[in-house]
């Protein structure tokens, strides 16, 4: 998965469909991750000395990753990632829309350098 925490990224599918926004966790194992002001449930919470009121708490849930798509830094659009090793052997992320390299992934390797 090439998404990160702090990306925007454009949800494409449920009920909040077409919104933008960051990520905030990322859930590698079961390919979830969680988008601020995105999926929002209500908690019901009984009263207790952590929380003397009680009430609902709105938070924001998971959703798949296949879900959403990368906002493009460069052309502003929401794209697909790739990955890709540059001259010096060091992987970095891009779109595929308009090629623009979006951050590295992986140190320089000598084995994938270009001679």
């Amino acid at each position: 998965m090439l998404i990160r925490v702090d990306d925007t990224v454009e949800v494409t599918a449920g009920d909040d469909r077409g919104t933008r926004g960051k990520v905030l966790r990322v859930d590698r194992r079961s390919g979830k991750l969680v988008v601020e002001h995105v999926n929002r449930v209500y908690k019901h919470v009984r009263r207790s000395q952590k929380n003397p009121q009680g009430g609902r708490l709105s938070m924001e849930m998971p959703i798949s990753a296949s879900n959403v798509l990368l906002v493009c830094e460069a052309c502003g659009a929401a794209t697909r990632l790739g990955a890709r090793f540059l001259d010096d052997g060091s992987k970095e992320r891009f779109c595929k829309k308009c090629g623009a390299g979006n951050s590295q992934v992986a140190p320089p390797k000598a084995q994938h350098a270009r001679k």
